[in-house]
């Protein structure tokens, strides 16, 4: 895998005259780890929804190595490399681990629907390469042994950990990561920040929503925090956590810890 450079121009996005985001730009390097921390309500996943195409962007411009995303569809986003988990996990509970992270490769099918149905043998060798792809991607991530085990009978963290290697499987430049701690104890948070750093060396660009300031700074090479849909600090995680901004707006706040 090989990440892409995400940049962000004076993106913004109202609701009903309400401002969710105002002018926000950053740019999240190749092939590393950037962090987007904020209170709740401050513009983090509404970023993110623009990105991804979910929502469209009232004004400014987002690129992938230099080709337009802003406007374009979540199916186009996703075509042109940009994979996203969600706040709360989307799994298929009576499916396999293998069958749910198998959804992951139909971007790379390229088939149509009356060969598909007859099963042609592209077909056939197209779904084997998938699934022995797959097979090694969770083998990366240590959850081989639950291939065919039932995505609802998983633990809270191995079910997190199904939702990324889904994501993986779509082999993407870009990899969006929405609060993926939320709801873990310590020892699988400790698991989580492993998982990036090994999808990190992997060469996958990753931008991560996260609550937990351990965490996003032990895995992030650079943090942007907002607040009120404003960016109110960029740098270093040392640099940000250290800005009496940061410090006034969310770390000193017992509530968003």
């Amino acid at each position: 895998m090989s990440g892409a450079k995400l940049e962000v121009w004076q993106i913004a996005k109202r609701f009903q005259g309400i401002v969710a985001v105002d002018s926000i730009s950053f740019t999240a390097e190749a092939g590393g780890v950037t962090g987007l921390i904020g209170p709740n309500g401050s513009g983090k996943t509404t970023t993110m929804n623009m990105i991804t195409g979910l929502y469209t962007i009232d004004a400014g411009r987002i690129a992938l190595d230099g080709e337009t995303l802003s406007g374009c569809s979540p199916h186009e986003v996703a075509a042109r490399g940009v994979a996203r988990t969600f706040q709360n996990i989307r799994l298929l509970p009576d499916q396999s681990v293998l069958a749910n992270v198998m959804l992951g490769t139909h971007l790379g099918h390229r088939k149509n629907i009356l060969a598909v149905l007859a099963r042609l043998p592209g077909v056939v060798r197209e779904e084997r390469a998938a699934e022995r792809r797959c097979r090694a991607l969770l083998d990366e991530l240590n959850i081989a042994h639950l291939a065919n085990v039932p995505a609802g009978d998983l633990s809270y963290g191995d079910r997190r950990r199904v939702e990324i290697a889904r994501a993986l499987a779509t082999q993407p430049l870009l990899l969006l990561l929405d609060e993926p701690a939320a709801g873990m104890n310590h020892a699988e948070k400790r698991q989580l920040g492993d998982l990036i750093l090994q999808i990190r060396s992997s060469g996958v660009t990753v931008l991560l929503i996260e609550h937990d300031i351990d965490l996003v700074s032990k895995v992030s090479d650079h943090i942007v925090c907002l607040n009120f849909g404003r960016e109110i600090a960029e740098g270093t995680p040392a640099e940000v956590r250290a800005s009496p901004a940061v410090i006034e707006a969310y770390l000193g706040r017992d509530d968003d810890a």
